[in-house]
């Protein structure tokens, strides 16, 4: 059995420090993780750990895209994805046989391929029927949690990704270090305690609503949309995120060990025969 894990969300939200960081984890516990980059606007000095293993700039690059048919970098990777679409049969030779194996997939930052393009659902679907069990993570960056409506706006973009991609799900709120006390140093974006955390992490729409009362009559039409998006979220309770901080062994097992839980991993593997000798 072969697995994926799509690792996709906005742009810096650390997508590729989390792929380093999974497959560093996964050699170290003597378990084959191998990396595909389907980013096709990446550098080489993205990849200083760990080299792709299947990359999609072999085939087609941002970079050339640009520069021979004069698109700008949002049209031009639109295209290296529709590109790549045309051109399964190269994918399909480069996944060869990694049997019980992880494929890390890095994905680019550009939200919109998650939540309204259908070219990521048709990837999926492609690997699935390849007998590939996928799952994707969604990374949002704690400095989400400093402005309520910035963090909503996340909140809905990842409930849109997760009706758009249609595979088994995790979410995940990267950057944790930088929101919680550790060592001596205050932490960049300010300690918070567990309670204030927990609001955000198993996201609270009431966050939302309790900043409306000093807008309720300012700007009335804000309000109603802020009201609507809390019902929307009270109705549709599907995002909840994971912490993730790097600095801290034990969250990356957590987080490897929902991935695992997800994708069944190991569960069509036969025992193991103990020696009678």
């Amino acid at each position: 059995m072969r697995y994926a894990v799509l690792v996709c969300g906005p742009a810096g939200a650390g997508k590729s420090t989390l792929c380093t960081s999974l497959l560093t984890h996964l050699h170290t516990v003597k378990r084959t993780g191998h990396l595909f980059n389907l980013d096709p606007a990446a550098t080489d000095n993205s990849f200083a750990e760990h080299a792709p293993t299947i990359d999609i700039r072999q085939l087609i690059s941002l970079e050339d895209v640009m520069s021979e048919m004069g698109y700008g970098p949002n049209g031009g990777l639109v295209y290296c994805f529709e590109y790549l679409l045309q051109h399964m049969d190269w994918l399909d030779e480069e996944l060869g046989e990694y049997d019980n194996d992880y494929l890390v997939i890095d994905c680019p930052g550009q939200i919109e391929l998650y939540t309204h393009h259908p070219i990521l659902p048709a990837l999926l679907n492609h690997l699935q029927r390849q007998g590939i069990r996928t799952c994707a993570v969604y990374l949002l960056e704690s400095q989400f949690m400093e402005d309520k409506y910035k963090y909503f706006a996340g909140v809905m973009s990842a409930m849109s990704a997760m009706v758009n991609l249609e595979v088994p799900w995790i979410n995940i709120m990267s950057k944790m270090d930088l929101i919680t006390p550790g060592g001596a140093e205050v932490p960049r974006n300010g300690v918070r305690g567990k309670k204030d955390i927990a609001r955000y992490l198993d996201p609270d729409p009431y966050l939302l609503s309790d900043e409306n009362t000093s807008i309720a009559k300012s700007n009335p039409r804000f309000h109603a949309l802020n009201e609507a998006i809390v019902k929307l979220i009270e109705d549709h309770p599907l995002v909840s995120f994971l912490p993730l901080d790097l600095t801290d062994p034990d969250s990356l097992e957590a987080i490897l060990s929902h991935i695992d839980y997800t994708i069944q991993y190991g569960e069509d593997e036969e025992p193991l025969e103990v020696s009678t000798n």
